[in-house]
């Protein structure tokens, strides 16, 4: 059981960081090359790859290599992953309401 709630802590660790919400904000309009994240972040180098570390490990974005240069998109089975983790912890019971 322990294991299920590591993974889904990965998933969450994704959210807890401005930066990370930041490049998402960025990633919602499509995929990016890691240099157009850079330019628009105040962020070096080594600080994207950690964010984008953390990002790609969650599932919610996925990545794919051009050349020397890594692309990244919001991956549509990671969104829904989870939102359906957030909804199910989230669900409270009704009988348990009245």
């Amino acid at each position: 059981m322990k294991k299920i709630y590591k993974e889904h802590a990965t998933i969450f660790k994704a959210f807890c960081d401005e930066n990370r919400l930041q490049i998402l904000d960025l990633l919602s309009s499509g995929e990016q090359c890691a240099c157009v994240l850079l330019e628009q972040l105040d962020l070096g180098q080594s600080g994207l790859s950690y964010h984008m570390k953390i990002l790609v490990e969650s599932g919610v974005v996925a990545s794919r290599q051009e050349g020397k240069w890594t692309h990244y998109k919001i991956s549509e089975a990671g969104r829904a992953r989870a939102l359906a983790l957030l909804a199910d912890l989230t669900e409270t019971d009704a009988r348990q309401a009245g």
